[in-house]
């Protein structure tokens, strides 16, 4: 039965890897660059999942280590000439090392407290980018626009097809997020992601069971900033500028948003999650022009989202695929 649910699975994603193949091919320029952006929070929202879903850890402050690897990303293009593409993984790592440090303090919190100081992370790095303007820019940031390390600016040709920018963002951003979903599902599938799960449901448990909570919990916390800094980091070149005002606070909880409406601890709905947080801000704002209005409505419709969808996408998915599953597993 668990070979046959694999095998949908892998159905499945190898079905949307071709639908993102040729998607573009529907879309005009500017929609192709927002569903681009789609893709990059879909990368962070599946590295918070990664730790909230499935550890049970709340952090309010992921936005922070977007900006972490976006920032890694702008002055190491801006001001040392390496190609962008080389700067995706160390922007990663270098997000992945602030998130084991957060991690180790964090140990002593849980709950509330640990989201209220995964939020003070991410109230704080503005004022830090803000201070140490010779190396981040300060309120002007970095501009990357027209920067000899940005590939997408030079021109791309696959298949004898050139590529406009916003095009290049698309593929680059779908093809990481791709790949890392494979490994999130690898990860989770194996020893280390039943691990996680453990912790999540009962950490006394877990301990009981031989399970070592500090060294899981903060590896948890390592790989879902790695997570994060890679969509920063791609965020970074698709917007071709960094500046405190590129990650604000809120993103942090957008994300978090996202991910509840996702589905935690589920991979199936990650995409609606990101579809939600790119779309429904510019939605509210189009249909109230009153200050305010946008705030309300996107309030309104989350509520009504979590009222519907309790358990998220992801959810949904499983509630509709269990007939076709048990109807599978009864032929085998």
């Amino acid at each position: 039965m668990r070979r046959l649910l694999t095998g949908v699975e892998v159905l499945a994603f190898a079905g949307g890897v071709v639908f993102l193949l040729f998607f573009p091919r529907w879309l005009s320029d500017f929609r192709t660059s927002q569903v681009a952006y789609v893709g990059i929070y879909f990368i962070a929202i599946l590295g918070l999942n990664i730790l909230t879903g499935y550890t049970g850890q709340i952090s309010l402050g992921h936005g922070a280590f977007m900006a972490i690897g976006g920032y890694t990303t702008a002055i190491l293009v801006g001001h040392h000439g390496v190609k962008d593409l080389w700067t995706i993984p160390l922007a990663g790592l270098v997000a992945g090392v602030a998130g084991l440090v957060v991690g180790i303090p964090a140990l002593r919190f849980s709950g509330l407290y640990l989201a209220l100081v995964t939020f003070a992370i991410a109230v704080a790095l503005p004022s830090g980018l803000k201070k140490f303007d010779h190396f981040t820019g300060g309120t002007q940031g970095i501009n990357l626009f027209g920067v000899k390390g940005m590939t997408g600016t030079l021109g791309i040709t696959v298949f004898g097809h050139k590529l406009t920018f916003n095009e290049w963002i698309y593929y680059l951003t779908w093809t990481v997020a791709v790949v890392l979903l494979a490994v999130a599902w690898a990860l989770l599938r194996s020893r280390p992601g039943r691990t996680f799960r453990a912790i999540r449901d009962s950490e006394v448990a877990a301990t009981s069971s031989g399970v070592n909570l500090p060294l899981n919990k903060t590896l948890a916390f390592g790989i879902s900033a790695f997570y994060a800094g890679v969509a920063g980091s791609l965020f970074a070149i698709a917007t071709t500028f960094v500046s405190p005002e590129t990650f604000p606070i809120i993103l942090s909880l957008y994300l978090v948003i996202g991910a509840a409406v996702a589905g935690l601890g589920s991979l199936a709905g990650l995409a609606v999650g990101a579809v939600f947080i790119q779309y429904l801000p510019d939605l509210s704002q189009q249909v109230s022009k009153s200050p305010g209005a946008p705030s309300v409505i996107y309030g309104v419709v989350l509520i009504v989202v979590m009222l519907i969808l309790p358990t998220g996408a992801g959810g949904l998915v499983k509630k509709i695929g269990e007939p076709l599953t048990n109807w599978l597993f009864r032929g085998s």
